[in-house]
């Protein structure tokens, strides 16, 4: 594995990768989170065959907290980052996994970064802007004001973990939460609210670029309804595909069958970039 840290706009951006030239794939993780959480991913055999790139989002994890918070922690300031972070990395196309708020990021990349060449959701509705489109897409409780809540109780902070991590947190899971900036999600909640970023909804129905949507089935936050109701321009498999028996963080969960899944997934991407890149050749020569 390579540790390395990148210094963006906003913050230096700690990151972590595996050592090979295989396709890339970068995870995106969630609110409150870091990346830890996709251990299982790094620990599997996908390791060996694909680049796999993970980063802490700013104000998470071993990364920085941003120095203008006001515009780094919305949908568009974290994009901005990720962006710079691609840029760094020289990285011309990949795949991108994007969990709860990290798949929400990556929607919004969808629609201004041709490099991608596939996105896997996993906790995150694409809702219209605004608060009416977050009604329809997130299930209306309680918890979910936890999420968007500055500073957290430490019974909060337990609850939160739960509801996210399942019933048992692992590899520090529950300190990333309590280490969060907690200017983020008051930050982050009011800009989804007052509808900040693309319309979401619309760049999966018009965006041609493979979309895979992997949920649990006791998945808290979004509406498993609403996700398998909507037109999707070029949804993978065909379907939303949902893990049973498990919560929101379904790659965590249950990791041998959801990279069964990713696996499948990323062979896919990495042809849909060849395809694409055999296209874009063929329009310049034409």
């Amino acid at each position: 594995m390579l540790y390395r840290r990148i210094q963006t706009r906003q913050a230096s951006i700690a990151l972590v990768e595996t050592r090979n030239d295989g396709f890339p794939v970068l995870f995106l993780h969630g609110n409150s989170s870091s990346s830890d959480v996709f251990v299982r991913q790094f620990e599997s055999h996908l390791a060996s065959r694909h680049r796999l790139i993970a980063l802490d989002l700013p104000g998470h994890g071993a990364s920085d907290d941003a120095a203008d918070p006001k515009t780094a922690y919305t949908i568009p300031g974290f994009a901005n980052t990720v962006v710079e972070v691609l840029d760094a990395l020289a990285i011309d196309h990949l795949a991108i996994v994007g969990w709860s708020l990290g798949g929400h990021i990556g929607i919004e990349l969808l629609e201004r970064d041709p490099r991608i060449a596939g996105l896997m959701i996993m906790g995150t509705p694409p809702v219209s802007r605004g608060i009416f489109g977050m009604l329809r897409g997130f299930q209306p409780q309680f918890d979910l004001t936890l999420t968007t809540k500055g500073r957290l109780t430490r019974r909060e902070m337990d609850r939160l973990a739960r509801l996210c991590f399942g019933e048992a947190p692992q590899h520090g899971l529950r300190e990333a939460i309590a280490r969060t900036d907690w200017r983020m999600r008051k930050i982050m909640g009011h800009g989804l609210m007052m509808g900040s970023g693309v319309d979401q909804r619309k760049v999966v129905e018009h965006c041609p670029v493979p979309l895979a949507v992997v949920n649990g089935e006791r998945e808290p936050f979004a509406r498993l309804d609403y996700l398998a109701g909507l037109d999707y321009a070029n949804l993978w498999d065909g379907q939303c595909h949902v893990i049973p028996a498990v919560g929101h963080a379904s790659f965590l969960e249950a990791p041998d069958q959801f990279n069964v899944l990713l696996g499948r997934f990323i062979d896919d991407a990495a042809a849909f970039a060849v395809l694409n890149q055999a296209s874009d050749l063929g329009r310049r020569h034409g």
